[in-house]
């Protein structure tokens, strides 16, 4: 009997990806939480590297510990823990780490005194710096216009949401206390409905937020993106009047440490720029899923984000765009003084080998002169020695005619032979 039969079920049982679990519990992760009206919202959100998450998340589990809740799982990157009459929810980010608290406001004030029973006290632990601090109040209807001195008018947008069963206010300016006022007026919103148009009023503050980080390293970037320009375009010239091979290796040495410095820049940013797209995309994902119109006589908060966030990411794009061509300019003029500088290498290649060819013809003549004058030595001493052997062989009785008729028979005879040989040693020589 198979596992499945002993569970009682009637499908097979497979082996499970490890990702599954990770992969099915992501879609309900973060879900909408229901809020009642009156409802006042606080939001933080810290920039964490490194180490700061982890520290971030044990932290989080002893706080949870001494507050009587439970601890989050390992390697969760979101957790809500009952605090003081509301909820304080934690998610953690690839660059960042948000709480939220939520609780119980008067409905007669707005904007007053925050509750005081909210978690950012002293015993609260920042994880990073702050970049997002939001005040969020949900409100039932007011009458009258009296909630817009809370605001900058300059400023100010009012936009219906969900087709009119909400109304929120915003200047998106910082308060006495360094918070982003929200003001939301429930019309006909249900608890969930609520906590949605809450949770994305929020994100879109800490998106738009986020986004314009990408302006800053791009205002960063543009004095040395300038820089490389003007010296690139100062190397092309120079490279039209250069031609010694010295001054076109200086000029290639130049190139290559503009390029390396250039590549260094562009990969520094390319993450920030990167994120500043997808923080923007999501800030207008949120915008459409509010169903959000401008209120009769005010500006909608589509409106007034445009206006600032599409100019810095076309700034941010610019940017892009003007070290992708610098780089391509580089890669260009590098590979042309690369050329040159080789066509040079070549010529002088080749001048070194005619002048190698010219030494190795006169060792060649020199060679074989020294090869004649080697068989006339040579010849003279083997010569001798006939001479000598033939004035030995007649003084001893041997039948020999006149010595020196002899050595003088021998003469050609030896020369003939000590050239013979000479000439099969160096045949010899060339084949190997």
């Amino acid at each position: 009997m198979d596992q499945a039969s002993e569970n009682g079920s009637s499908f097979p049982s497979f082996r499970t990806s490890p990702l599954r679990e990770k992969v099915v519990g992501e879609v309900h992760a973060r879900p909408f939480r229901p809020i009642t009206s009156p409802r006042t919202v606080l939001h933080y959100a810290f920039l964490t590297h490194g180490d700061e998450a982890a520290q971030d998340h044990a932290w989080l589990a002893d706080f949870c510990v001494s507050h009587g809740g439970h601890v989050p799982a390992q390697g969760a990157r979101h957790h809500t823990l009952a605090f003081g009459g509301g909820t304080l929810s934690w998610e953690q980010h690839a660059e960042f780490t948000t709480y939220t608290w939520d609780g119980a406001a008067s409905p007669d004030t707005i904007f007053g005194k925050v509750p005081a029973t909210h978690p950012f006290g002293a015993a609260f632990r920042a994880p990073g710096d702050l970049l997002v601090a939001v005040r969020l109040e949900l409100r039932a209807p007011h009458e009258g216009d009296q909630w817009r001195h809370h605001f900058d008018g300059s400023s100010l947008t009012v936009s219906t949401l969900e087709g009119g069963a909400a109304v929120v206010a915003t200047d998106f300016r910082q308060d006495g206390d360094g918070l982003t006022r929200f003001l939301v007026f429930n019309h006909s919103l249900n608890d969930v409905q609520a906590g949605a148009v809450v949770q994305r009023l929020l994100e879109v503050e800490t998106y738009r937020t986020l986004a314009m980080l990408g302006l800053f390293e791009a205002t960063g970037l543009q004095p040395d993106i300038r820089r490389f320009e003007i010296e690139l375009a100062d190397l092309t010239g120079q490279m039209k009047d250069a031609s010694a091979l010295g001054t076109n290796q200086e000029l290639l040495d130049k190139l290559t440490t503009l390029a390396a410095a250039l590549e260094a820049g562009a990969t520094a940013s390319t993450f920030r720029f990167g994120a500043s797209r997808a923080y923007d995309e999501i800030v207008k994902a949120r915008l459409s899923a509010l169903r959000e119109e401008a209120a009769p006589g005010d500006l909608s908060m589509a409106a007034f984000l445009t206006r600032r966030l599409a100019p810095a990411m076309r700034t941010c794009q610019a940017i892009e765009d003007r070290q992708a061509m610098l780089s391509r300019k580089l890669a260009r003029a590098t590979t042309l003084l690369r050329t040159s500088v080789d066509v040079e290498l070549e010529e002088q290649n080749r001048i070194l080998l005619q002048s190698m060819n010219r030494r190795a013809r006169l060792q060649l003549r020199l060679q074989q002169t020294v090869e004649g004058l080697s068989v006339a030595a040579v010849s003279y001493y083997v010569v001798g020695l006939i001479s000598y052997l033939a004035k030995a062989a007649k003084e001893s009785g041997l039948p020999v005619p006149n010595a020196n008729v002899t050595t003088g028979l021998a003469v050609p005879l030896v020369v003939l032979l000590v050239w013979w040989l000479v000439r099969r040693i160096r045949k010899h020589h060339g084949e190997h």
